[in-house]
């Protein structure tokens, strides 16, 4: 039993001990050190009033307010903590209520404002209720100092000093301990926006490498796919150009041609969409060459001059007189223009006008080369035109014309290529395809 009670005993004072060596314990002693000091001082200044003379009222006046001085800010640095840690264990408690997640420490200029014009608020109402006091404490020193010989009201003076005195030095505290939290809230506050913006950008890095991991994907099925459909189609249309050779009657031979010729458009889509695959990869070796845009149109003309006399669509044809000469790969420039115009006649509309414009404009850096088209559409343009330049896509959703959808895909993915501009403006039934390249000035093509 005497054994159980020395171990409890010990228990104990170790507890007290642990308690003291800590630093707000060591805080508590310290106040009440210096809180009895204080009070020493102030009773000796109290107790003389009325025969003590000036010098030594302050002398015990000021020593009082330093150890005063002293105390508040022990005491209300303690005070500060504890309801700085209550408030945030408060906001802890209501943050996971609201979430439903695991309390979390609440780090916000907002919260830390709050207590801090909270506790300004508590420090000029005490300040104003000890000034009101110490109001009637001077009325009493000078009624009980009135009756000594030397009425000596300097301790009535030390105490209203004592009142400015306290409350400078909580407000000094207060601002201490709020700057010291406001550097806390500044640094999580930092850490957390470092958090979320390495977050959204390692999110960002994910959704870029899935993007190009799956355009690769896509780009890679579609060669595939194209160059395997390359052989069995080369097949047929050797197999059906030797039947056409053969003695057939007229059905088989109207069978034959049909078979013909959407062989031959099966064949120029897969070309088309293989070319269009390796152009986007990347994949591709260009030729560039000095050649004139408007002459490249003509010739485009010439090639085409049969398909535009049958489609019953009037051509006009603007090009100007400015200098229109560029450098770049001239077979691609040809697909682009080509594609272009192809696509102003599968879907124009019947006795429609078609205007072909070239431009060149002088810039900074030195001229603007533009080639546009302009048609009226047969169907109806009820779609954006970043979905007009999608693969597949097409103006006709009917699929009833000759299209395959993969015409301004084409002139979009060449231009970016070759480093030029390709724009689509509709309005109404009125469609414009704008191709742009930027030529450099003399002085800075020499320097390359």
């Amino acid at each position: 039993m005497a054994t159980k009670w020395k171990n409890t005993v010990e228990t104990k004072v170790k507890k007290i001990a642990k308690a003291i060596l800590t630093k707000t314990g060591r805080d508590i002693i310290a106040s009440v050190i210096f809180g009895i000091v204080a009070i020493i001082f102030f009773y000796a200044m109290y107790e003389g009033t009325g025969w003590r003379n000036t010098e030594s009222t302050w002398i015990l006046g000021l020593w009082g307010n330093f150890f005063l001085g002293l105390t508040s800010v022990l005491i209300y640095r303690l005070c500060l903590n504890i309801t700085y840690a209550n408030t945030d264990q408060m906001d802890q408690l209501q943050q996971a209520e609201q979430t439903e997640q695991p309390k979390q420490p609440v780090y916000t200029y907002e919260r830390w404002k709050r207590f801090y014009h909270r506790q300004q608020l508590f420090c000029c109402i005490t300040g104003g209720v000890l000034l009101f006091v110490s109001f009637f404490i001077t009325r009493w020193i000078a009624d009980y100092a009135r009756g000594w010989y030397r009425s000596n009201y300097s301790s009535a003076y030390v105490t209203v000093f004592t009142i400015f005195w306290f409350f400078i030095v909580c407000e000094w505290t207060l601002y201490r301990f709020m700057r010291r939290q406001l550097d806390v809230v500044m640094t999580k506050t930092r850490e957390n926006n470092q958090k979320i913006v390495n977050a959204a950008m390692e999110s960002q890095k994910e959704s870029i490498a899935a993007a190009i991991k799956s355009e690769k994907l896509k780009v890679d099925l579609i060669s595939n796919v194209s160059h395997d459909l390359k052989t069995p189609l080369t097949s047929m249309v050797g197999y059906i150009d030797l039947l056409k050779k053969e003695e057939l009657n007229d059905t088989a031979a109207d069978y034959v041609e049909v078979l013909s010729t959407k062989a031959q458009k099966l064949k120029e889509m897969i070309e088309s969409l293989f070319s269009l695959a390796k152009t986007s990869s990347g994949n591709i070796e260009l030729k560039p060459e000095p050649l004139n845009l408007n002459r490249l149109i003509e010739q485009i003309y010439a090639d085409m001059e049969d398909k535009i006399t049958a489609s019953g669509l009037e051509f006009v044809t603007e090009l100007t007189a400015a200098d229109t000469e560029l450098v770049t790969d001239s077979s691609y420039l040809y697909r682009i223009c080509q594609n272009l115009i192809e696509n102003a006649l599968k879907y124009s509309a019947l006795h429609t006008r078609v205007f072909l414009k070239t431009s060149s404009t002088p810039t900074e850096k030195g001229r603007l080369i533009r080639f546009e088209i302009t048609n009226t559409s047969a169907y109806r343009m009820d779609f954006t035109k970043e979905q007009i330049v999608e693969r597949f896509v097409r103006g006709d959703k009917a699929r009833s014309s000759e299209g395959n959808g993969l015409g301004l895909a084409i002139v979009s993915t060449y231009t970016s290529a070759l480093g030029g501009q390709f724009d689509v403006f509709i309005d109404c039934d009125q469609f414009k395809a704008i191709v742009e390249f930027e030529k450099a000035a003399a002085s800075d093509t020499e320097g390359q």
